[in-house]
C-alpha cells in the first residue's frame, strides 16, 4: 500500500528524496519478483527466499530487466548449492537467528556470481 501511494505522489511530477526513491525502485522489484507464470506454480520455500531477497535488499543493485533472470539463477543455484537451506525453509516453516545468517552469507555470495555474470 505504501509503494502504492509513493507511486502516486511521484505520478504528480514531485521530486523525491533519496529514501522515497530508494523505496520506489524496491517496491518496482518487488512487484516483479511477485509475478509467477501460468500453471507454474513456484514451491512456497522458493518464494520466501526470494521475497526475503526483495525485502533485504539483495536486488536493489541490479537492473529490474534482470530481476527474472537473478530469479531464475537464484532458485537453480540454491537447488544446486543450498538445497540444505531450502529444505530448513520448507521444514521449520520459520526464519531463526542461525538459518537467516545463512541465508544472508549465500545470497550475499550469490549476488556476488550475478554481478559477475552481468558484466
Amino acid at each position: 500500500a505504501q509503494y502504492r501511494e509513493l507511486v502516486t505522489f511521484a505520478q504528480f511530477g514531485t521530486e523525491l528524496d533519496k529514501t522515497s526513491q530508494a523505496q520506489l525502485d524496491r517496491g518496482v522489484r518487488l512487484t516483479e519478483i511477485l509475478k509467477q507464470g501460468q500453471y507454474a506454480p513456484i514451491p512456497v520455500e522458493k518464494q520466501v527466499l526470494i521475497i526475503y531477497a526483495g525485502n533485504r535488499g539483495y536486488l536493489d543493485e541490479f537492473p529490474v530487466a534482470e530481476i527474472r533472470s537473478y530469479e531464475k539463477k537464484l532458485y537453480d543455484h540454491f537447488e544446486r548449492n543450498h538445497a540444505g537451506i531450502l529444505a530448513k525453509l520448507r521444514e521449520k516453516k520459520h526464519i531463526d537467528t542461525a538459518l537467516d545468517a545463512e541465508i544472508g552469507a549465500a545470497l550475499k555470495a550469490f549476488g556476488g556470481a550475478f554481478r559477475e555474470g552481468l558484466k
